[in-house]
């Protein structure tokens, strides 16, 4: 936003014909803001075309003088070639929410020395929004550091806390299982999702000279595709924990671990096709800017699967409330087996709709709509996911608070026969 109304008020200012940043290649905008500087850029291509075109073409018998001038683009307005003598009168640019509406032409004459200087200046001629006070600015600035501030905390508070579940679940033999595994393998979908935020920022954000409207590195879009196949991957490893509980409560005496490669390959290998998909998709056909563009049709290749995703975990969920108040009813279930499918479905009967509802709400709604509160959801609360996570599935499960109080009272009990090992030792000597 500064770079471009700093564009915007040299090119007014200028008095002479401006010189704008607007000479560059012609590129798609991936922001809602860069919509002017992409308006500039397709009337400077409409305009060099023209020029080009009159080029080509062969010059009258006469002076070259008698030619006129040619067309022109000043880095605001096209001027269409007139002969000498003739004036060109263009208003100011259509761009709403940007100029204010204003009857004044400016004009321009043709010269045997060329175009003369615009008149009125552009900057007395165009009148810019009033964009806002230097207050809001601030304002505006202030909240997002703040947001960043908090998303940068909350990922990692999660990050921490994911690590250190991951450590709990490896280094007690009694926690390997099936279920534990699939618990790892969902802690380290957040990782990756926080991680890629982190990259993300890095490489998009991290230089403020940076023309965000037309860049289009290959960092810049492989930072982009690692983003969207760790949002991918920790979408598809909750579905899995959804499909596993749902397994559980079905197949009650069959072997899980059968099933475990087909979760791997639902939870780590969809995502990677799906990436490779929409990455091969946008380089044969919207290879532009650095692939952040969400108005993008080609965005639902992403979008699709999450829906999906979402959708089926929350058919999931009525279906393994339903199977588990049945369960609960059964007489012929013992109540040891009760606590245990109570303890096994909380943690994921609470996440599912928690992960998901929130999406599905800003799935309905247009990219640009409530903008504010995707920022507080998806950066702020989200940031707070993998710690929510690990509380629920590692720090609250009682399995794993036995586990810890067992060996800790074992880690006690041989202190303490050390230290009377040690004593005995020293009173015999």
């Amino acid at each position: 936003c500064y770079w471009l109304v700093s564009c915007l008020l040299r090119c007014l200012n200028a008095h002479r014909p401006p010189v704008c940043p607007f000479y560059l290649p012609k590129v798609r905008a991936t922001h809602p803001d860069c919509s002017v500087v992409l308006y500039f850029q397709e009337q400077e291509a409409e305009c060099l075309e023209i020029l080009r075109r009159e080029r080509q073409k062969p010059a009258p018998s006469g002076h070259p003088g008698q030619q006129g001038c040619l067309t022109e683009w000043d880095g605001v307005s096209c001027w269409s070639a007139v002969p000498v003598g003739e004036s060109r009168a263009v208003a100011c640019p259509d761009i709403l929410h940007v100029f204010k509406k204003s009857k004044v032409l400016i004009r321009r004459n043709c010269t045997e020395s060329g175009w003369s200087f615009p008149s009125p200046p552009y900057y007395n001629a165009c009148e810019l929004e009033a964009i806002g006070s230097n207050n809001d600015t601030e304002a505006k600035a202030s909240y997002f550091v703040t947001m960043k501030v908090l998303y940068t905390c909350g990922y990692s508070t999660s990050l921490a806390a994911l690590f250190l579940a991951i450590g709990i679940f490896s280094c007690f033999r009694k926690l390997h299982c099936t279920r534990n595994s699939i618990h790892i393998h969902f802690f380290c979908s957040f990782i990756l999702r926080g991680a890629a935020v982190f990259v993300k920022d890095a490489v998009l954000f991290s230089d403020e000279s940076i023309d965000h409207c037309t860049m289009s590195t290959v960092n810049c879009k492989a930072a982009i595709a690692f983003f969207q196949y760790s949002v991918l991957a920790n979408f598809y490893w909750l579905l899995v924990e959804g499909m596993y509980l749902q397994t559980l409560l079905l197949l009650t005496f069959t072997s899980d671990k059968k099933y475990i490669w087909w979760y791997i390959l639902i939870g780590w290998g969809v995502p990677m096709l799906t990436v490779c998909v929409w990455v091969v998709t946008r380089l044969q056909y919207d290879d532009h800017g650095c692939w952040d563009d969400y108005t993008s049709p080609y965005w639902w290749v992403i979008k699709a699967p999450i829906l999906l995703a979402v959708f089926v975990n929350f058919l999931i969920f009525l279906n393994v409330t339903r199977m588990l108040a049945q369960k609960i009813r059964s007489p012929d279930i013992s109540k040891n087996y009760k606590q245990q499918y109570m303890r096994l479905t909380k943690s994921t009967l609470l996440l599912i709709p928690l992960f998901g509802v929130h999406y599905v709400v800003f799935a309905l709604f247009p990219e640009h709509i409530g903008v504010d509160a995707r920022l507080y959801f998806e950066l702020v609360l989200g940031s707070y996911q993998g710690f929510l996570v690990a509380l629920l599935y590692c720090f609250l499960n009682g399995e794993v608070q036995a586990e810890i109080k067992r060996n800790w009272r074992k880690w006690q009990s041989s202190m303490e026969s050390n230290v009377f090992n040690l004593a005995t030792q020293d009173f015999t000597a």
